[in-house]
């Protein structure tokens, strides 16, 4: 069975509409991967500083780290459960991400430029937003950085399920979108 690597970054775990949408979609994708989930909220993350740097420039890296870049490189799909947070992604994402960012396991280069190792042919992000910002606007930094993050580390097929406007409109509304996107995402999941 092929693998799939579910990234949960839902900050407000059992309270996340993000994960509200996740979880019915990853079920679904559970009937043909073999699913292993990241859960952000458990791990003790120190963004990378300069000692870190340091070490890493000399191919130091922790095991912790170099065993989450080898569960990137080596996943069949990749999803990404995050919301909307200032704007991009929750700072402890874009953390889990620099450490897993790693020279010849995730992404290496050659004299002209960098290209990814990793193995997954797709990646689907799926989020929510508070504010009426939609996908494409130049507002919102969350998808452009994900979607490069996959070109770096080789992954070609990117897929998006975002809903917004979650804190402005009635909670009738948001369960209408929450349904909504549940069914976008296990319409992906059938090709994914």
């Amino acid at each position: 069975m092929k693998k799939l690597l579910y990234i949960d970054s839902c900050i407000r775990g059992e309270l996340s509409r993000t994960r509200r949408i996740a979880t019915p979609i990853i079920e679904k994708l559970s009937e043909r991967y073999e699913v292993e989930t990241i859960v952000i909220n458990d791990l003790d993350l120190v963004p990378v500083q300069i000692e870190e740097n340091r070490r890493r420039a000399n191919g130091i890296v922790s095991d912790e780290a170099l065993c989450w870049a080898n569960k990137i490189k080596n996943a069949d799909r990749i999803v990404i459960a995050a919301p909307f947070w200032d704007m991009s992604i929750p700072a402890a994402l874009k953390t889990f991400f620099e450490l897993c960012s790693l020279f010849g396991v995730t992404f290496d280069s050659d004299d002209k430029t960098c290209f990814g190792l990793c193995k997954a042919e797709n990646l689907l992000f799926i989020t929510t937003r508070g504010m009426a910002i939609k996908t494409g606007d130049p507002l919102e930094q969350a998808t452009p950085y994900i979607k490069a993050l996959s070109w770096l580390w080789g992954i070609k097929g990117f897929e998006v399920v975002a809903r917004d406007n979650f804190d402005y409109i009635p909670a009738e509304e948001i369960e209408k979108q929450i349904e909504s996107a549940i069914n976008e995402g296990i319409e992906i999941a059938e090709k994914f």
